[in-house]
């Protein structure tokens, strides 16, 4: 049986990945210090859910509260369980939150990325998957997004240690031939989702009736991709044996022509929807107008986020194809029961 140490388990990402690799007969030793950036008691309501599935189906899972940049819990953690898979989805999120707390961005997304890698190093781990954004992009005008597009320009310090990690991650691979696969995640939502993005804050505030800050006056378009397609692509990439060798994305000659065991993907749904378009399938769905207000553009933000997917389809066979209407009927039936 294959020991997969997951960082960020209670997030929600992590959360329906733990539960995925868990029901395939993954052993999963699952990582999270429980921060709280957001309700916590809606990480503690997913960490509750799969243990109750673990234990209803006798699956392999240990829940360890641990913070990132504890260098001394984590080589524990791997001393112990000796993973050979790493999946690092673990991080502090969000734009505009980095703005005004810029150290927690330093602390969980590159001393944390450097220790979970490191530690990987130590542990020989044959394999490290790790979150990246589409953030990364930054201000690039040229859509769809491609892997091997310019990412020079990040517009927000999340964005910015984002494209860190990648590179970390690459002079890793470099150096001592882990292979490691960067995952570029545009706009994840559905049901669990986080509650600082839009689906979340979309929904909450037409419930109650309390008025919607639309950004840019609307004009900002996303790639929203839903959270199972998100997570069977991941899947797929855990089952792939063989990493190709490394592209053109990180703009490094590589004159040696040697292998680098290193990849990056996009993984979105390939499509980019205006924001309005949004938010009219969202009331659509909850049968309630909102109340909009129409405002700037956000520092740290960006216009549009577009995924061009070729490579990653081209990689595992699969691309994810859930359509709006349909990912956003199953979010807003998951909210109305959750809350």
């Amino acid at each position: 049986m294959k020991k997969i140490i997951l960082t960020g388990c209670a997030g929600f990402i992590g959360f329906h990945l733990c539960k995925k690799l868990l029901l395939n007969d993954y052993e999963i030793i699952g990582i999270d210090n429980l921060n709280s950036y957001y309700d916590i008691n809606l990480k503690k309501a997913r960490l509750e859910e799969i243990k109750n599935i673990s234990k209803k189906k006798k699956l392999n899972w240990t829940f360890k509260l641990v913070d990132l940049t504890n260098k001394n819990d984590l080589d524990e953690i791997f001393e112990i369980y000796q993973p050979s898979l790493v999946i690092h989805l673990a991080a502090q999120a969000g734009v505009r939150f980095s703005i005004s707390h810029p150290e927690e961005y330093i602390n969980a997304n590159l001393v944390g990325f450097f220790n979970i890698i490191e530690s990987c190093r130590k542990h020989n781990v044959e394999q490290f998957l790790y979150a990246s954004s589409s953030s990364v992009y930054g201000d690039n005008l040229k859509v769809p997004f491609k892997e091997s597009s310019s990412t020079n320009r990040p517009v927000s310090l999340y964005a910015a240690t984002k494209k860190s990690n990648e590179l970390i991650a690459y002079s890793y691979s470099h150096l001592y031939k882990i292979k490691t696969i960067g995952m570029r995640f545009f706009t994840v939502y559905g049901p669990w989702g986080r509650p600082d993005m839009a689906p979340m804050i979309f929904t909450k505030a037409i419930l109650s009736g309390s008025k919607i800050k639309i950004f840019n006056n609307g004009e900002n378009y996303r790639d929203f991709t839903y959270i199972d397609d998100v997570i069977e692509v991941i899947f797929r990439l855990i089952r792939r044996s063989q990493i190709k060798t490394i592209e053109s994305n990180v703009n490094f000659s590589n004159k040696s022509q040697e292998k680098i065991p290193y990849e990056i993907f996009n993984i979105g749904n390939s499509k980019s929807i205006n924001i309005l378009k949004f938010l009219e399938i969202l009331e659509k769905e909850i049968g309630k107008k909102a109340e909009k207000d129409f405002i700037p553009m956000q520092l740290g933000d960006v216009i549009e986020t577009f995924a061009d997917t070729k490579k990653i389809e081209d990689f595992i066979g699969f691309k994810p194809n859930t359509n709006l209407d349909t990912g956003i009927k199953k979010f807003v039936e998951w909210y109305k029961t959750f809350y």
